[in-house]
């Protein structure tokens, strides 16, 4: 049985409580975990005819369970997506992508402003199968139909990037994309559908680190790839065999983040803005990165591209490495940690944890000099961060 309703007709708000949901017979209001590897059959004819998929059903969790189902389904319907898979976690979301769409001797366009592990992915492991990827600026339209070639058969990009938070222009870049026959992917981690919808933008498929505010409260890992019911289905067939499963725990972890994503993410956003407003104030700031500062490069394309700035907040403090560990050692409420989009505010210094690994030439060039914090701002009241901030601070001279 199914709980289903015309996605249409309701808000993301009653989407995120009520879409997607499957019933036992048993009539549970709450959903159901499906802790189980396999799922058994009637008789031989309709165990035949499920693994010859001339019959739907479940069949073996490593590709099929009603928890990952469910997920799948209200993250779409939040989306506005035909079609979503779920994964172990983000980048097993994007590896599967990359491994469905392209072959040996296509190549990608990549923002420069990425997760790093996104970059290493791209660069060290996907190169070994002839894939060559090029590196550009996000907030450069025209640098994206300047790096199209001949082969070119995927632009990944990130808006609001980590950790900057530089927006791309995602409808002027999809024109670009399609005129070349490319796909668009937007990493909309840092957004997620309460803030922006990259579909409706142009964007061909969307990718989600489902460990970030998906989940919320830092409890689980999760990926997904959201796009059309061709593409979603050759993923799938791509995960089946090698199995980058999101196992039926964490789909119902991730599931009942959702029903409170909206409530979330919209007050870690308005407290994110009054923070970085109030950093921007801060004489030990050198610059504050949040898209809802008028002071940000992007601010006008951002609003309207996204409800509102998002929780991430980014700065440079006086003194580079040495007064940027001293602020974020000195804290006592904010959470050290490189996960971000949990309730509790983390903080981390991306050029040492999040983009460590990358040459230091790459990530001075893309901005990420030594004095640079970034904030995922949580629900804690905006007052008691301010005070937690300015505990290291106040020890800049």
């Amino acid at each position: 049985m199914s709980d289903q309703h015309h996605n249409e007709d309701l808000h993301p708000e009653t989407l995120a409580v009520r879409s997607g949901t499957l019933r036992t017979e048993f009539n549970e209001h709450s959903e159901a975990m499906f802790l189980t590897s396999s799922f058994v059959y009637e008789n031989s004819q309709i165990a035949a005819d499920k693994f010859a998929n001339a019959e739907n059903g479940f069949i073996y969790s490593r590709f099929t369970n009603p928890s990952v189902t469910m997920f799948q389904e209200r993250l779409a319907a939040l989306e506005g997506a035909p079609a979503c898979i779920a994964t172990a976690s983000g980048m097993a979301a994007i590896f599967a992508l990359a491994l469905t769409v392209l072959k040996a001797g296509d190549h990608i366009i990549c923002s420069r402003a990425v997760f790093g592990s996104t970059i290493q992915m791209f660069s060290n492991i996907l190169s070994k199968f002839q894939i060559t990827t090029t590196y550009v600026d996000p907030t450069n339209t025209a640098g994206f139909a300047e790096a199209m070639q001949a082969n070119t058969r995927l632009v990944y990009i990130e808006s609001p990037s980590n950790p900057l938070t530089e927006i791309a222009d995602i409808t002027a870049i999809s024109k670009i994309c399609k005129a070349a026959n490319a796909l668009l992917v937007v990493d909309n981690c840092f957004c997620t559908p309460v803030l922006q919808k990259p579909l409706e933008l142009g964007a061909d498929v969307v990718i989600h680190s489902a460990t970030k505010f998906l989940d919320g409260q830092g409890r689980v890992l999760g990926g997904a790839v959201l796009g059309s019911k061709e593409l979603i289905s050759k993923i799938f067939g791509f995960n089946r065999i090698t199995g980058p499963t999101l196992s039926a725990f964490n789909a119902w972890v991730l599931l009942k983040g959702l029903e409170t994503l909206s409530l979330r993410v919209e007050k870690q956003s308005d407290n994110a803005k009054e923070l970085a407003q109030w950093l921007e104030k801060c004489d030990m700031v050198e610059k504050v990165y949040h898209p809802e500062l008028k002071s940000h490069p992007q601010h006008e394309l951002a609003m309207r591209q996204q409800k509102k700035g998002g929780a991430i907040v980014s700065f440079v403090v006086k003194g580079g490495r040495e007064n940027a560990w001293k602020v974020i050692d000195a804290t006592k409420l904010c959470s050290i940690t490189a996960n971000l989009g949990d309730t509790r505010t983390t903080i981390t210094h991306p050029a040492t944890t999040t983009h460590g690994r990358m040459p230091v030439a790459d990530r001075e060039k893309a901005g990420l000099v030594e004095g640079l914090i970034r904030l995922s701002v949580g629900l804690e009241h905006v007052n008691d961060l301010k005070n937690d901030l300015n505990r290291g601070l106040s020890l800049i001279k």
